[in-house]
């Protein structure tokens, strides 16, 4: 491996680590030499953290909400208190929403999307950019969605949160010129994770598990080690001219607008 690509001596904060991305993310930096912070509003975290000492990493747990300030300056807090510095923060933290159309969202439950989806990464850019900022570098990356790109790939609140985080990881860039300090997103595709296995179940159910990720040109969903191995580029020395984008990482789905496929060598009847 590169050694740019190598995480030794970083400190790194990631959110939502209780399962999924965010778990695969926290083993993944651990396993390139990171020091963790993990948070996740759900005791998943603790199982997060103990496969990051049995493999011999260092990693310290909270559980946190990510829409609320007092925790995500806590969490910084305690970057900053157990390891001096907080070079990486990675704002995964995120809930879906359900298939909920846009007649039947109630105000409450947009509120509660936007809160965790969306302000979320703002007080993560807020209170560990600062931290960064005076330190001179650091990377922060936002979990966002296809779904923030266009329709059709979540219910609205969850789709107008993750294109509110493509937008803030772009704004934040810019606010943040001249401090060192890099902000970028990911765009998830569909992914095999706690959010979306009722999908996944479904599919096994009906006997249909062949259509699962049929959209994409790869023809199938994606893991969370996929998504992972994203960030942990971002997080990476690799990444220093990258700032202020939106990666996808989903198999190819936004590469086309919907058409009818024609397979390779064939022709239409």
């Amino acid at each position: 491996m590169n050694s740019e690509h190598h995480l030794a001596g970083k400190v790194a904060i990631v959110t939502g680590a209780g399962s999924g991305i965010g778990r695969a993310t926290a083993k993944l930096f651990a396993a390139r030499g990171a020091k963790l912070v993990v948070g996740d509003i759900s005791v998943g975290v603790d199982e997060t953290a103990e496969a990051i000492r049995e493999a011999g990493g260092s990693v310290t747990t909270l559980l946190f909400d990510a829409g609320s300030e007092p925790d995500v300056e806590k969490i910084v807090a305690t970057a900053l208190a157990t390891y001096g510095a907080i070079d990486v923060a990675f704002a995964n933290a995120g809930i879906s929403g359900g298939m909920t159309g846009l007649f039947d969202h109630t105000p409450e439950q947009w509120e509660s999307i936007l809160r965790v989806n969306l302000i979320g990464p703002f007080l993560m850019i807020k209170h560990a950019g600062q931290a960064m900022m005076a330190a001179g570098h650091g990377s922060i990356i936002c979990t966002a969605s296809v779904a923030g790109l266009r329709s059709g790939a979540g219910c609205p609140a969850y789709s107008a949160s993750k294109a509110g985080v493509i937008n803030l990881v772009q704004t934040a860039a810019q606010q943040l010129s001249g401090t060192g300090v890099r902000v970028n997103a990911i765009c998830p595709g569909l992914v095999q994770t706690g959010m979306t296995q009722r999908a996944f179940d479904h599919a096994i159910e009906k006997g249909v598990t062949d259509r699962i990720g049929r959209l994409n040109p790869l023809r199938r969903a994606g893991q969370p080690d996929e998504v992972a191995n994203v960030a942990a580029f971002l997080a990476s020395d690799a990444a220093s001219y990258v700032n202020g984008q939106a990666i996808v990482v989903d198999g190819g789905l936004s590469s086309s607008l919907p058409v009818t496929r024609q397979e390779t060598g064939k022709t239409a009847a």
